[in-house]
């Protein structure tokens, strides 16, 4: 059996990137489905607590960065478990909003703080200038691939 590395990109970098990655947000889901959370629930809900306003669905999917179809599923769950309800538009008679709950609210307050306690557990070992050195390096990273794509 090949090795999961063996399947990567041609970076061995990238790689350590894409993996770390992967690994905080199975970390984090498993620490925010204990609480019948998760990350990409979270985020829906960070989204439309932090604008402070409901947004459309094409807004949303946007800003979360997900495709249409994945940010319906992620709302159609949301607004079973009552944490998210649709309004009319007030100028599109055909359109919807997204807004929080009041218990939408506070399931964010909650999966909010167990998100910073688990991604603290993640980067505790880190002091603080390696955490500003690795948020420099991730930054110049960034800054190339805007810069190549402009």
């Amino acid at each position: 059996m090949a090795d999961e590395q063996d399947f990567g990109s041609s970076d061995v970098l990238v790689d350590e990137l894409f993996a770390t990655t992967q690994q905080l947000r199975i970390f984090v889901d498993g620490r925010l489905r204990e609480h019948g959370a998760s990350v990409a629930r979270l985020r829906a809900l960070r989204v439309l607590a932090r604008t402070g306003q409901p947004l459309r669905m094409r807004d949303l999917s946007d800003l979360l960065g997900n495709a249409p179809r994945t940010t319906t599923t992620i709302v159609d769950s949301l607004e079973r478990d009552g944490l998210v309800e649709r309004i009319r538009h007030p100028e599109d008679r055909r359109a919807f909003l997204l807004a929080l709950t009041d218990l939408g609210a506070r399931h964010y307050r909650e999966a909010e703080e167990l998100d910073g306690v688990a991604l603290a557990v993640a980067t505790g070992t880190l002091a603080p200038a390696e955490r500003e050195q690795l948020r420099a390096l991730l930054g110049r990273i960034r800054q190339a691939v805007a810069d190549s794509t402009e």
